[in-house]
């Protein structure tokens, strides 16, 4: 069989070049670096042969389904399968953003809810026995972020923490989600007016969802779970968060390389590996 191959989406800057360190420091054999950008990721790569550290590369741009099949034939036709897929590339407007609302929630569902969904859809068959699979989600992504006190937003947190909960049905969610940006009527339905926060419940919810499928599955032991990489310092946060990418990579590395058996299946983990309730919380600090 060939060697033990671990996938990093969204890995050129950021936490995502952070996992890359880890798991190229501890990760016991290939690691892929994909990134939407192929000069940008290639550079990542030189940056971390500088830093002694070994990274293969490949191309892979999570709201391009040609580019997510394209990377999965590759995957298949070179390895035959492959063991780690951690879930980083995502997208966020700065909160100064003009954009409209509708368009706001159009594109961050796309990219980082059916963006991701479309990701494991395709990797997914390609996991060996053992795989470990990671989501990486945010505070923002607890299903507190969903006001319960209000009768439509109950309903829906309801929805969400429902133990027969589909696939399919997110995407239904998100779908109402994205309609009612556009309509104007986000709170009246329930949904908070973060795009980001709705993003990051449906990715949580969606780990959920997928450990069942795993706990299924004929092939033993593959795990998914997600995390809260902490509040770090990157383009995203507006370099606003105190963490490094080295402290935000924690969580996210500690989760790809969880041991045979491990206990933790479809959990939500917090950036210092505290292992948090998802429908009830309490949710701790952000660092």
């Amino acid at each position: 069989m060939p060697g033990r191959i671990a996938v990093v989406t969204g890995a050129n800057k950021g936490i995502g070049f952070g996992i890359m360190k880890e798991l190229c420091t501890k990760f016991d054999g290939l690691v892929y670096l994909t990134s939407r950008d192929e000069s940008r990721g290639l550079a990542a790569v030189k940056n971390l042969s500088e830093l002694g550290l070994q990274a293969q590369y490949h191309q892979l741009d999570i709201d391009n389904i040609g580019s997510i099949k394209k990377f999965a034939e590759y995957i298949k036709t070179k390895y035959g399968g492959f063991d780690v897929l951690v879930n980083n590339a995502a997208f966020a407007y700065s909160r100064d953003a003009t954009e409209p609302l509708g368009e706001q929630a159009e594109n961050t569902i796309r990219v980082n809810f059916t963006g991701t969904l479309n990701v494991c859809r395709e990797l997914f068959p390609l996991l060996r026995p053992g795989a470990r699979v990671v989501n990486v989600s945010s505070c923002v992504g607890h299903l507190l972020k969903i006001d319960g006190s209000e009768p439509a937003a109950s309903a829906l947190r309801e929805k969400f923490a429902s133990p027969t909960l589909t696939e399919d049905e997110i995407v239904s969610l998100m779908n109402q989600f994205v309609k009612a940006a556009k309509a104007g009527d986000c709170n009246a339905k329930g949904w908070p007016s973060s795009t980001y926060a709705v993003s990051k419940v449906a990715v949580s919810a969606l780990t959920r969802v997928q450990q069942r499928a795993f706990d299924a599955d004929p092939r033993k032991d593959i795990v998914v779970n997600n995390c809260h990489p902490g509040y770090v310092d990157t383009d995203m946060t507006s370099h606003k968060g105190p963490l490094t990418i080295e402290q935000g990579a924690v969580s996210p590395s500690y989760l790809a390389l969880l041991p045979p058996d491990t206990d933790l299946r479809g959990a939500y983990v917090w950036y210092d590996k505290q292992v948090v309730d998802w429908v009830n919380g309490p949710t701790p600090s952000l660092y």
